[in-house]
């Protein structure tokens, strides 16, 4: 399951109903499995709400670049940026005025503190917002992942700009109209999540994945059963095998207690 627009509703939380959809789920024997961009600090909260340790629930984290085990704590996956790329990062930040900013442990760094974007990021993960003067030098290391972040209107272009400019040495894709996610290249929730499976001894058709956004075509598509919330992307929903009800509307859990659990 992805998480902003899809497991969580617009504050940010998941619904009590479809909350106890999940805990039932888990009883049932299903392993959930959080697929989000955001970093392990931002998403570790919603897995202990979930109890997913005590079902053997995994994180994927920053789209494929961490994966990890709720409950052992191994690191299936760990990739990160090429450092010889982050100058180029900062060139597009000066050129396009848009926000370059990373995420390491608990702490969000950029050079601009006040931008509202990265004040909506702090606030979506529950992570203090560290300000650098030199984002080389004081940003700690491995990066993940970095996101270039501004105004929904010019971030389109710039994302193709950098997709043209970085070709296949970085992962360039939006998750929200005004995030540009920036990662390592071949990283991606659906390869990612096959991988996955693959070393739980699954394959595909034992796999459901749920997603609203571009950065979740992949797992929709490759997933034995793919299901694109009703407020997805018409490029999410075309990619699916089934629509569900809004996250507003708990479509989540009205998929998994209408189709998928038992005497539910």
């Amino acid at each position: 399951m992805d998480l902003d627009g899809t497991l969580t509703n617009e504050e940010k939380v998941i619904t009590p109903y479809t909350y106890d959809v999940l805990m039932e789920a888990q009883r049932q024997g299903i392993r959930l499995c959080l697929a989000s961009g955001r970093p392990p600090y931002g998403m570790r909260p919603l897995a202990k709400q979930l109890r997913m340790a005590e079902y053997g629930g995994m994180l994927i984290c920053y789209n494929g670049g961490h994966i990890e085990d709720c409950q052992t704590g191994r690191v299936y996956v760990e990739k990160a940026l090429d450092e010889a790329l982050l100058p180029t990062l900062l060139d597009f930040q000066e050129l396009s005025g848009m926000t370059l900013m990373t995420y390491y442990e608990d702490h969000i760094y950029t050079q601009k503190p006040d931008d509202r974007y990265v004040r909506q990021s702090s606030k979506n993960n529950n992570m203090a917002i560290r300000k650098v003067e030199d984002f080389l030098s004081e940003v700690p290391r491995p990066l993940n992942k970095c996101l270039m972040v501004g105004d929904p209107e010019i971030r389109p272009h710039w994302e193709r700009t950098m997709k043209e400019a970085l070709g296949d040495r970085m992962n360039v894709m939006h998750s929200t109209p005004y995030f540009i996610e920036l990662l390592p290249p071949n990283i991606d929730k659906g390869p990612s999540l096959m991988e996955l499976a693959r070393q739980l001894g699954m394959t595909a058709e034992n796999v459901i994945a749920f997603g609203d956004s571009y950065n979740d075509i992949g797992m929709i598509r490759l997933a034995g059963t793919g299901v694109a919330m009703g407020n997805a992307e018409d490029a999410v929903k075309a990619a699916a095998d089934f629509i569900t009800k809004s996250n507003e509307e708990d479509g989540v859990g009205d998929f998994l207690s209408t189709r998928v659990l038992k005497n539910k």
